[in-house]
């Protein structure tokens, strides 16, 4: 099969929050991008779904809000947590300085699609499916573009800027050598869904029991369930048999127990691999990581999908210029990751400090918990609350989109 080759002004490589995003941004800057996806289509389950209200404040910005709302979701305005025999309010969304106050818990295939479709309304946004990227190309240390395979053969492209967008495991940074700072993490997460009733109640919650930790996210007609296990416990999980893992469910929650034979099989249940890790250097000439693919963050607060989409927009603000000129610098690439190094890190570091103290604990319990003290300051005096939601829902260093807007492509 032939060759086929194009030139773009930035090829981004990974078509998740952070791809989509930068390329959408960038197209209604009037950059000339191309995203490429390995997959046939965004739909694969399991994948971060919340969306954070910095994520929603940006939609309002981009004067997308009312049509994204539009797409099937579920608002939470409160988080809670029940420790022991006691449920404790953590979190109050509702006092957030946005427009809106709440965490959206929406599948990632409509949140990526509604970006493609909103990219697709300018003449210079490209989004390829089925391009799996598997090499760089080079001009001496410069990297000037990169291939991918498509059903229909091989895919050159020739750009200014290559942006590697392809989530924890990112082909591109292996490809380009960066060094990777790992900084570990105690625990790995099984995913599954059982089927919500109509009398459930609507909350999302989480659980805590002595060695167990169970969050439930309403998605609609169904729970999405966490499954909080030891790192590298899960062989042991499946040595005792997926009869014993519905019993430490209904444990859990024994609400659950006319539904737990929905999990027929492990086949049901989705093993997520924790990392938490960065990039020592995000860039090199010609070429930028950003999203996952710079670092890997816990699933702890939910924010993985919220901080690449701030660093897509961060991106964007600082490149879209120099990318139109033909002129992007490595000093360029540098502002973007410090930029958005201090944000990664302090999010880092507070996922860490969680993940030790409070995870680490809970899994190696042995007796009932009960809430400690800081905890029930929070149910205490409510006030206290506006902190966390503060720091889930905006972050430490929150993005505005600062690009222009190119005219929209005409309606044929």
């Amino acid at each position: 099969m032939a060759t086929e080759t194009i030139t773009v002004e930035c090829a981004i490589a990974g078509g998740g929050p952070a791809g989509v995003m930068l390329g959408f941004l960038l197209a209604r800057a009037g950059v000339d991008v191309v995203v490429l996806e390995k997959h046939e289509d965004f739909f694969r389950d399991f994948r971060g779904d919340t969306i954070h209200p910095s994520t929603l404040e940006l939609m309002y910005e981009l004067g997308l809000i009312d049509e994204f709302l539009e797409r099937p979701h579920q608002e939470v305005r409160e988080l809670g947590v029940q420790i022991g025999d006691e449920l404790v309010q953590v979190a109050d969304f509702s006092h957030l300085p946005t427009h809106c106050k709440f965490l959206a818990f929406m599948p990632q295939w409509h949140f990526l699609n509604f970006l493609a479709e909103a990219g697709k309304r300018y003449p210079t946004f490209h989004l390829r499916m089925q391009a799996e990227v598997d090499e760089l190309l080079k001009d001496g240390e410069r990297v000037v573009g990169l291939k991918a395979a498509t059903p229909q053969g091989d895919l050159e492209v020739h750009a200014d800027l290559v942006v590697g967008t392809d989530g924890r495991h990112s082909t591109v940074r292996k490809l380009a050598g960066f060094e990777v700072e790992d900084r570990g993490a105690p625990m790995d997460v099984l995913w599954l869904r059982l089927s919500r009733h109509a009398d459930d109640g609507s909350d999302s919650l989480g659980r805590i029991e002595p060695g167990r930790f169970f969050i439930m996210i309403d998605r609609g007609d169904y729970w999405q369930c966490a499954f909080v296990i030891p790192k590298g416990g899960f062989n042991e999980l499946r040595r005792k048999g997926i009869e014993a893992f519905r019993l430490a469910i209904v444990a859990l929650n024994p609400e659950l127990s006319d539904r737990v034979r929905e999990i027929a099989s492990w086949d049901d249940v989705k093993l997520l691999t924790v990392a938490v890790d960065r990039l020592k250097r995000w860039y090199a000439p010609g070429l930028l990581c950003i999203g996952d693919a710079a670092h890997a963050m816990s699933p702890i607060g939910g924010v993985g999908i919220n901080l690449a989409v701030q660093d897509a927009v961060a991106t964007a603000n600082i490149l879209a210029a120099p990318l139109r000129e033909g002129r992007v610098t490595e000093e360029d690439l540098r502002k973007v990751q410090k930029r958005r190094q201090w944000p990664t890190e302090m999010t880092q570091a507070l996922q860490i400090f969680i993940q030790n103290r409070v995870v680490s604990n809970v899994l190696t319990m042995k007796s009932r918990p009960k809430p400690p003290f800081a905890v029930k300051l929070l149910n205490r005096f409510p006030v206290l609350r506006r902190l966390p939601a503060r720091l889930i829902g905006l972050g430490f260093r929150p993005e505005h989109v600062q690009t222009p807007e190119a005219p929209i492509r005409p309606a044929s």
